[in-house]
């Protein structure tokens, strides 16, 4: 008899196939894959290209000078709040009234120009704009503004 080392021989797996009660669960992916390739393939191709473009109508441009130059009014603000109209002040808010009333009569609707000094209170810039759009005058202008650009 041969003396044990304590050692066993280790028998090598079986290679037979698997018994029938087991079924194999692997899925092969390789046509599904196939297949989501041509479909993202077609997906492209159908697809329109995009313009990197915005279609505006622009007005045509009007050569000709304007048949009638419309008046401009000249509204200037203080630094202590006072209103002058065409470079004369005014004496309150009634006369202020009474200028755009009579502005808001004329034949053509004349431009108003308006500049505020940066020292002048916001009531005054306000009240001149107010009173504008209640004597419905719409063609205004605020001169000045340059120094805010930057």
């Amino acid at each position: 008899m041969k003396p044990s080392t304590g050692f066993q021989a280790h028998q090598p797996p079986s290679l037979s196939p698997p018994e029938e009660d087991e079924l194999l669960m692997d899925i092969n992916t390789t046509p599904l894959i196939d297949v989501m390739l041509v479909l993202l393939i077609m997906l492209i191709i159908t697809i329109p290209p995009q313009l990197h473009a915005v279609n505006l109508d622009m007005p045509v441009a009007n050569t000709a000078p304007p048949p009638n130059p419309p008046q401009v009014i000249r509204i200037d603000i203080d630094a202590q709040s006072v209103i002058s109209w065409n470079g004369q002040a005014l004496a309150d808010r009634a006369d202020l009234q009474a200028q755009l009333a009579q502005a808001a009569l004329l034949q053509t609707q004349p431009e108003l120009h308006i500049r505020s000094h940066p020292q002048a209170k916001y009531e005054a810039t306000a009240a001149v704009l107010a009173g504008a759009q209640r004597q419905g005058l719409n063609k205004l202008g605020i001169l000045g503004t340059e120094r805010f650009g930057n």
